[in-house]
């Protein structure tokens, strides 16, 4: 493999690392119920903290807080979905500056 290709494969092996580190440190909320749920999601997807309101805690209403977990999961996936396609433009220049990759239909 010639020298200069493989010191741009270890650059973008590099850059992409640091990608994956800046996503796990993006954090996002989602709500639901007027902010009564709130979950926090990281870059990565993952739900790194939920918080409930104590007022939803009242016995036989269990599945108004299920309801309300999952619909704050949701929100803040979406919102995250939206940070990431910000970011892609990030990620089409970064392939563009090895070797002019295309991009859209004519890949």
């Amino acid at each position: 493999m010639d020298p200069n290709m493989w010191r741009q494969v270890q650059e973008v092996q590099k850059r992409a690392e640091a990608l994956q580190k800046g996503l796990a440190a993006i954090e996002v909320d989602g709500v639901a119920g007027g902010d009564l749920v709130r979950v926090t999601v990281n870059g990565l997807g993952e739900v790194k903290k939920l918080h409930i309101d104590p007022s939803l805690m009242k016995p036989g209403e269990a599945h108004i807080v299920e309801d309300l977990v999952v619909a704050a999961c949701n929100d803040a996936k979406s919102k995250m979905e939206d940070r990431r396609l910000e970011n892609t433009k990030f990620i089409e220049d970064l392939l563009g500056t090895f070797g002019g990759i295309k991009k859209g239909p004519d890949l």
